[in-house]
């Protein structure tokens, strides 16, 4: 269990503070950091949102005032400086952080980390992480109760899309009786859940509809039919006009198959190399397999990068994989 007292503490001593998340940013680490602005803000204090990125545009909804700034374009790292405390939200790995691991490794602001995954370096930070909770959506509204900071509606809803979407909407193992109570109370706080399904399932353009066709249409499977895989090149993206964002959520479409307990989508990045999403549901534990190769994330569902072709990132990541199935 986290101690919230200390975290209390922070708050009551500082009065401008700066929230990040991770890059390829998901609805748990931009809708934490929503809600950790708005009972921030409620207490008086002053804060920044400053991301590594540009908020993807299938996620744009979430902030619709456009208070999310990106480090390097809307702001100057130096700008940062004068800020107090600086909070990183979803992630506790200096490589999710792009541009921001940079700002962390140098900054003179306290530093706090409030986190759910199991994989991390050393931040030099104060931690307040519990890797049994399903989302940091969750962690961030403790924090509001120990601050004594009632939900807006605002801070309902983007805590909902946190919770719903990083526990596959309540279809993951991570998904408990407890994640329903805090579902129902965040709709009695203002959230709305139809809504927030329409925003992010029901606007697909045709060009991710297209790009989810040819990546499921390459879909292969190994070890016996007990894992699948398929792949996203650039020039699938550029055949159809997709972005890079519409390639999210495409992998735990192929866990659809029948027998399958483990998948993995490979996405080549305009920087180079592969990005490698993995889901598990049996016991293996994901967050494994990308630590043997620099990434991390959970036990069901983690991530890396690799900077190789796409057979020989493929043919790594199989063994790791198959060596690692119960």
């Amino acid at each position: 269990m986290i101690d919230w007292s200390r975290f209390a503490e922070i708050v009551a001593k500082h009065s401008r503070f700066v929230l990040t998340t991770h890059v390829r940013p998901d609805c748990d680490g931009l809708g934490s950091q929503l809600v950790m602005a708005g009972l921030l803000e409620r207490l008086g204090k002053t804060v920044l949102l400053c991301n590594p990125f540009a908020v993807p545009r299938h996620l744009k909804f979430l902030d619709p005032l456009g208070r999310m700034k990106q480090l390097g374009k809307d702001i100057a790292p130096l700008e940062l400086e004068q800020y107090e405390v600086l909070i990183v939200l979803d992630t506790s790995a200096f490589a999710q952080l792009g541009a921001m691991a940079e700002v962390l490794r140098s900054t003179g602001m306290r530093k706090v980390v409030i986190d759910h995954h199991i994989s991390e370096d050393e931040l030099d930070a104060e931690l307040f992480k519990d890797v049994g909770a399903d989302a940091t959506g969750r962690l961030v509204v403790e924090a509001a109760d120990a601050l004594g900071v009632s939900l807006t509606p605002e801070m309902a809803q983007a805590a909902l899309a946190a919770v719903a979407t990083d526990t596959g909407w309540f279809r993951f193992a991570s998904t408990k009786a407890e994640t329903f109570a805090l579902a129902a109370r965040l709709v009695s706080a203002g959230a709305d859940p139809a809504a927030l399904y329409h925003q992010l399932y029901e606007r697909d353009t045709l060009a991710r509809l297209q790009l989810i066709g040819r990546t499921l249409g390459r879909a292969q499977v190994a070890l016996g039919g007990r894992v699948i895989y398929t792949w996203i090149e650039l020039s699938d993206f550029q055949a159809v006009g997709a972005l890079p964002s519409d390639s999210e959520d495409i992998i735990n479409m192929t866990l659809s198959v029948d027998g399958i307990e483990v998948a993995m989508l490979l996405v080549e990045q305009q920087s180079g190399g592969f990005k490698v999403s993995l889901r598990s549901r049996n016991q293996l534990d994901c967050s494994r397999v990308a630590e043997q190769f620099g990434g991390g994330g959970h036990k069901q569902a983690a991530g890396l990068t690799l900077r190789e072709s796409l057979e020989s990132a493929r043919t790594k990541v199989l063994e790791a994989i198959r060596q690692a199935m119960p």
